[in-house]
């Protein structure tokens, strides 16, 4: 039997269910690629229209190098006292301008889905917060802790200007809901998040002419070869730690002893313990090539979104609402980042709420639009969680 609000939230869900395909193929056809900073702006003011619509004031926070970040919160809230929770989502997309037109915003009516670039990640995650706050304010429902809404402009490309931001929120937050999408086409819950670091390694050796002198010279590239295999040697499957070299560049001619050698590095871990041991271990890397040295830049730029208690608590209590509307949820870890790893510093944070569907930065990409409804009644019932359930 299902929860007499969460019925109340599905039927007004239900009933609306052409207006929120209509947000999400009007958002979609709003094209906001990340570097592209006045694209941002249209989505912003369609979001900000819409929850003003229902007693929200927005911020605007601008940008030096992105379209900047929108913050909106219910009227009169920055007087009061009263607890809060962050739906946390972004408007910018991976797609670059013109993408519409060999990849058209579409209806399939026989697969029940909308298609496009950005529906999935994550327009389909900001048309869930609209409504689900619509639902609420139509049926009068008033959630005990009070929902902020932010969006940032730049988390595609790792937040660059709005991580201070997202983390001054979730520091006086009591739980922040992350509307990114949902993790495979069965819809879990991203409960963890692996985090991620950027390195850039130079070897450093000594050019000479490989034909007239070589012995006076240092290949970089040979001492490159035995730092590349160290390097992959520090990943651990089974502990969730990966490490690749992406890309590498040295030397300048073929009969030259290459003087430099650099790799580009990504690195994945599940856990700060493991952050801080790996990110040691690559920044003490030692020459085996006597007349070499390393130099390495970099670091974790995002730590992971762990299993804390109260990140579990949060999210059975997401659980309770799902099975209150006689759903099953399900969790999983992503192997990717998001703002999530950042808020789950400090409070309590559930993310992949958002749509359910597949492709996202993909041509395929595409949301269910049963899914979609179901989501957003989900998330109306959520905010309605007591401070309590946190």
């Amino acid at each position: 039997m299902k929860d007499p609000i969460a019925v109340q939230l599905i039927e007004f869900v239900s009933a609306h269910k052409n207006e929120i395909v209509k947000l999400l193929v009007d958002l979609a056809q709003l094209e906001s690629p990340s570097l592209v900073p006045e694209t941002q702006a249209p989505v912003q003011h369609v979001v900000e229209n819409l929850l003003g619509e229902l007693g929200f004031e927005a911020i605007h926070i601008p940008g030096d190098k992105t379209g900047g970040h929108i913050q909106l919160s219910p009227k009169g809230y920055e007087n009061s006292s009263s607890p809060s929770q962050v739906l946390l989502g972004h408007t910018d997309t991976v797609w670059p301008l013109g993408t519409l037109e060999r990849m058209p915003v579409e209806i399939d009516e026989k697969t029940g889905a909308v298609r496009g670039p950005g529906v999935f990640d994550m327009k389909g995650g900001i048309v869930q917060i609209v409504f689900a706050l619509r639902a609420l304010a139509e049926l009068g429902l008033h959630p005990e802790v009070k929902p902020l809404v932010f969006l940032n402009s730049d988390e595609e490309i790792g937040s660059i200007e709005s991580q201070p931001h997202v983390e001054k929120l979730a520091k006086s937050a009591n739980r922040v809901l992350v509307l990114e999408p949902a993790l495979g086409t069965e819809g879990k819950i991203k409960t963890t998040r692996r985090g991620f670091g950027r390195f850039k390694v130079r070897v450093i050796g000594k050019a000479s002419h490989s034909g007239l002198a070589p012995e006076e010279g240092v290949s970089a590239i040979q001492e490159m070869s035995h730092v590349i295999q160290t390097l992959h040697g520090l990943a651990d499957a089974d502990k969730g730690i990966g490490v690749n070299v992406g890309t590498i560049s040295g030397g300048t001619r073929a009969n030259v002893v290459a003087a430099e050698c650099s790799v580009s590095v990504d690195v994945r871990i599940t856990n700060l313990v493991d952050a801080h041991i790996l990110e040691e271990a690559i920044k003490n890397i030692e020459p085996i090539t006597a007349g070499t040295h390393i130099e390495v830049e970099g670091g974790i730029d995002r730590g992971p979104m762990e299993a804390t208690p109260r990140n579990q608590n949060l999210w059975q209590s997401v659980r309770e609402c799902g099975r209150k509307m006689d759903i099953e949820l399900l969790e999983g870890l992503s192997g990717g980042a998001s703002d999530g790893n950042t808020t789950s510093l400090y409070t309590a944070t559930v993310d992949g709420l958002g749509a359910v569907g597949d492709g996202a930065h993909a041509y395929h990409e595409y949301v269910n639009i049963d899914r979609l409804l179901e989501r957003t009644a989900l998330l109306a019932l959520v905010i309605m969680l007591p401070q309590s359930d946190i």
